[in-house]
């Protein structure tokens, strides 16, 4: 049986994000989230405006659909990234994966409740199952002479709140989204909306006098990982998300995105050299029967 595309666009994401919070943990803490965060953006809203004019795409769009687009990339970007880079600062990007990857239940009860999303008995199953192995596989304390990148820096609950804002943000900007999505519209096009407003919204946060301190100087090594976030989260990641949910409901898109944790798994051993532990190794089990049942629904 072939595969869903959407679906597999969804799992597509995923690697994305985790590839990105494996990477981004260090220009995070050299920027500060709200830096790092308006810089790809800034990036990311550049390359689509080319991408589209290249393409001929500007095309398909009225004012209302932007204005939906505007309003989900505020609360699912500007506010939902912030968030999560926060959290990634402080926990590392496998523990912040993890609190993030709530955003697929939060979404799920979101659908349900808002857009009428109703989900048969084998999908909730595989969404129950999927996310618990999520949550298994990050359980653990980290060794004393863990890795940098698995380190905590500040608050341990400071840090689970902004993870928990962030997956809220996420999830509440995937409802608002989905509706256009499922229109037809151009992922690139939408992509380059939600980004955008973001992007613009931020700007104007960074020229008052509240706004967090700008960083100097910025190191080459910090630009250039922050632009390849940029690039393989924002550009790649968060468009064939858009393309996801034009054809599948938000619980499960939102689901098979948040398995980022489970993926980073086998990328931190990788970057560490320190081996999951057992009970991560269940989790990733518990999570890929999870989604079995959801492709095979």
């Amino acid at each position: 049986m072939a595969l869903p595309i959407h679906e597999l666009a969804a799992l597509g994401t995923a690697t994305c994000w985790a590839t990105t919070g494996l990477i981004a943990a260090d220009a995070v803490r050299a920027l500060g989230p709200f830096w790092f965060n308006l810089l790809r953006q800034g990036f990311v809203t550049l390359l689509l405006a080319l991408i589209l004019t290249a393409t001929g795409g500007w095309h398909g769009i009225d004012a209302m659909t932007a204005a939906v687009l505007g309003l989900s990339g505020i609360i699912g970007i500007l506010l939902g990234d912030t968030f999560n880079f926060a959290a990634v600062g402080r926990l590392g990007p496998r523990r912040a994966g993890a609190i993030f990857a709530l955003n697929a239940p939060m979404a799920a009860i979101m659908g349900w409740a808002f857009l009428d999303e109703a989900l048969p008995l084998q999908a909730i199953v595989g969404i129950v199952a999927t996310a618990g192995g999520v949550a298994l596989a990050i359980l653990g304390r980290t060794r004393a002479d863990a890795h940098r990148l698995e380190r905590l820096q500040g608050g341990l609950m400071i840090g689970v709140l902004l993870g928990l804002c962030a997956a809220a943000g996420q999830a509440a900007g995937s409802l608002i989204a989905r509706p256009v999505m499922a229109a037809g519209l151009d992922p690139w096009l939408a992509s380059l909306f939600r980004v955008g407003a973001s992007g613009l919204a931020m700007g104007l946060i960074a020229s008052l006098p509240f706004a967090p301190a700008r960083p100097t100087p910025i190191s080459r090594l910090t630009l250039g990982l922050t632009a390849a976030t940029a690039i393989i989260g924002l550009l790649l990641g968060m468009t064939l998300f858009l393309f996801a949910l034009q054809g599948g409901e938000t619980g499960i898109i939102a689901t098979l995105s948040a398995t980022s944790p489970v993926i980073i798994l086998p990328l931190l051993w990788l970057r560490t050299g320190q081996r999951p532990k057992g009970l991560s190794v269940l989790g990733a089990c518990l999570a890929v029967l999870g989604l079995g049942l959801i492709f095979t629904r």
